[in-house]
């Protein structure tokens, strides 16, 4: 852009916002980089940082009146106070989202003469921020929100009735605007976003062109409108959404559900997370505090919303080592110990806490306390063993954190299918772990459970959490993929196969503003199968259907398990904004949406058992006795899975598989040995490395 014609758009900028804001004093019409720490913390942010720090030197006159300051803020992560001579206004929102914020300016804080803004973080964690755009106005906040109204209904387009939704505000520069209400009895706010339990919001604005659009979660459509609106004006705007998804016979669960109330940290009040709820379409909530049972039934009937959803009481045993979220839990009943860090005393305390069915290990790759429990040190990612001998106790496992994604967004499921290779029956999860309103919010990620699902406010629990516990799953983050054996085995079941081949239906679902670029088979973690999802694969396909195909597959030697994967460019609107990797390896800051079956489990051999890649193994070692040639003759019948496990056995016995005469025998063995070997001893010297560097 020319500088005459960069000199224009300031021009027009200035003029418009001393149109829409004529008692106005603009302290910064452009946005700032700050950094604190070392390196730039993503890779769209430039080289080196404008400063560490915000200053901003003005002239003015005393305010005899409250005023407002108004601040448009990006990519925040850390706690940046805002300071207006002596006077701390407050702190910037945690929240990487791009958004205008308003501060309440006290009477006597602006003096005559010279003037001083500061932003300046709190502490010296890493963070790149973007702040700017920053004016004074000489009216309160409250007189400059009055200025202009917003009447919202949001209706379901089938049945014309208003239905729970969120409310997304954008300003003409795309920001989330902050409007001019607060979370009541049917409304959970926070900048640029209003939920309403009714359907129905009124709110102040000031005078400009907006962007409102209104959306009830992954399964439905999204509408929007824009208006613009005047000093004096109100102007109401009708909406309506319609379910897209097909989820019929699967109840949307998140599993992983926190408030500010009970856990002491987050934003979200237990009366703002029952509106969230119901206006996110999430059927099942399952409560998880930390160390903490909350029952949400009285809060759920205080906000008139019980009947959007059925609250289950559990709970996120937080330890040391590890943190664990179980349910369903008995009212009343003892919250078990979670001082110890030994995983087999907590599980046999958490297990033996009334009613409970389901213990899921969280975020698995994440450093908590000191410890990663996937990590390297712990964790072979080939075999799905703790090295350090833990109980591995728990029976389902999160794939999917959508208030922690990963860098490799495949990385836990991969972790997950080599869990079930080493013979642990785990179910995949998806949860939000949501503690928050609008940040990271609630069912965002989510496990849809194969039961009933006529009634959200009436649901089997008991039902659920035993169709849950078998797997009977698929996990969410803004896809889904179904999986179907012979037309009749889904996620969770024993499917009985004879013959050369055997039949696969794959369907992978989402809404229209939500797309799939890739769709992967694997059987027992191997990669078997993948195609490209291209734009114009929707075609006539029934709304809610990205893309169908049925594939044949040979029939395996033995017993597998088939998982479909689906994966997509993440979403930057911010109705659905998909987070930025929580603890990244790289700087790279693209992030992606997956969809994720349960597992089918092929019985190939015809004993009506899962037979897993460890039971297998241990039968050709067993059986092999030491020796080489017949192990390797052995392993030729079966997948790298096996071979993995295999190696895993010989490792333990302290058979070494680096000695001479072993790598010359295996030189000879077919692909899929050499591979599991391979795989195996990569993972191992990962191990050692990291004990090494402990």
């Amino acid at each position: 852009m020319s500088a005459v014609r960069s000199l224009l758009l300031l021009l027009i900028i200035h003029v418009v916002q001393q149109t829409a804001f004529a008692e106005a004093t603009v302290l910064t019409d452009r946005m700032h980089h700050l950094r604190v720490g070392a390196g730039r913390e993503w890779a769209d942010f430039p080289e080196a940082a404008e400063a560490t720090e915000l200053e901003v030197t003005f002239d003015a006159g005393r305010n005899e009146s409250p005023a407002t300051l108004r601040l448009r803020q990006q990519d925040v992560k850390q706690n940046w106070k805002v300071r207006l001579n002596s006077v701390d206004l407050g702190v910037l929102r945690v929240d990487e989202n791009d958004m205008l914020v308003y501060f309440e300016i006290p009477v006597g804080t602006l003096v005559e003469g010279a003037n001083k803004l500061l932003v300046q973080q709190l502490g010296d964690k890493s963070d790149d921020v973007r702040v700017g755009e920053i004016w004074i106005d000489d009216r309160s906040v409250s007189q400059f929100f009055g200025e202009a109204n917003v009447d919202v209904s949001v209706v379901d387009a089938d049945t014309q009735q208003t239905i729970p939704c969120r409310l997304t505000i954008l300003n003409a520069s795309g920001a989330l605007q902050t409007p001019g209400c607060e979370s009541n009895d049917h409304l959970a706010v926070r900048p640029g976003i209003v939920f309403t339990s009714t359907g129905r919001a009124t709110f102040g604005l000031p005078p400009g062109s907006y962007k409102l659009i209104a959306g009830r979660g992954f399964e439905y459509s999204i509408d929007n409108a824009t208006f613009t609106i005047k000093a004096g004006e109100r102007s109401t705007q009708k909406l309506s959404i319609r379910r897209e998804v097909p989820t019929d016979g699967y109840v949307a669960c998140d599993t992983h559900v926190h408030t500010r109330t009970h856990s002491g940290h987050g934003d979200a009040t237990v009366q703002e997370r029952m509106i969230t709820i119901a206006a996110e379409g999430i059927e099942l909530p399952i409560a998880t505090d930390h160390n903490a049972h909350i029952d949400y039934e009285p809060f759920a009937r205080e906000m008139k919303v019980r009947q959007y959803f059925t609250p289950v009481i559990g709970n996120e045993v937080t330890t040391r080592t590890g943190h664990f979220n179980i349910f369903p839990v008995a009212s009343g009943a003892k919250t078990p110990d979670h001082r110890s860090d030994e995983w087999k005393q907590t599980f046999d305390g958490v297990f033996a806490t009334p009613n409970v069915k389901v213990a899921i290990l969280n975020h698995a790759r994440d450093l908590h306390g000191g410890t990663t429990p996937f990590g390297p040190k712990l964790f072979n990612a080939a075999s799905g063993e703790n090295i350090a001998d833990w109980h591995m106790g728990f029976n389902a496992m999160e794939v999917v954190n959508s208030g922690a994604t990963q860098t490799d967004v495949l990385q836990l499921f991969h972790d997950w299918m080599a869990v079930l290779n080493r013979g642990y029956s785990v179910t995949p999860v998806g949860g939000s772990d949501s503690h928050d309103v609008g940040r990271h919010f609630v069912g965002q990620g989510r496990t849809y459970i194969r039961c009933a699902d006529r009634e959200a406010g009436n649901i089997d629990v008991q039902q659920a959490v035993a169709s849950f516990v078998n797997g009977k799953v698929m996990v969410s983050y803004g896809l889904l993929t179904e999986l179907k054996v012979d037309d009749r085995y889904h996620s969770g079941d024993l499917a009985k196969v004879a013959g050369d081949e055997v039949v696969v239906d794959l369907r992978v679902l989402g809404p229209h503003w939500v797309r799939a670029d890739k769709v992967m088979l694997f059987a027992n973690g191997q990669l078997v199968r993948e195609q490209t999802i291209e734009d114009g694969d929707r075609g006539s396909r029934p709304t809610g259907v990205i893309w169908s195909d049925q594939w044949e597959l040979p029939m395996p030697r033995h017993d597998v398990h088939l998982v479909a994967l689906a994966v997509g460019p993440g979403i930057d609107s911010l109705h659905w904004r998909t987070a930025k990797p929580y603890q990244p390896d790289t700087i790279d800051p693209a992030t992606s949406v997956l969809g994720c079956s349960g597992a089918v489990w092929l019985d190939v051999d015809g004993d009506g058992m899962r037979t897993s890649a460890r039971r297998y193994a241990e039968q050709v070692v067993t059986q092999a006795a030491g020796k080489l040639d017949e192990l390797f003759q052995a392993l030729a019948r079966y997948d790298q899975a096996v071979t993995i496990q295999a190696a895993s056995l010989m490792q333990a016995s302290e058979s070494s598989v680096q000695e001479r005469p072993f790598q010359d025998l295996l030189g000879d063995a077919p692909p899929q040995v050499r591979r599991g070997f391979a795989a195996y001893l990569a993972a191992w010297r990962e191990n050692q490395r990291a004990q090494v560097e402990r």
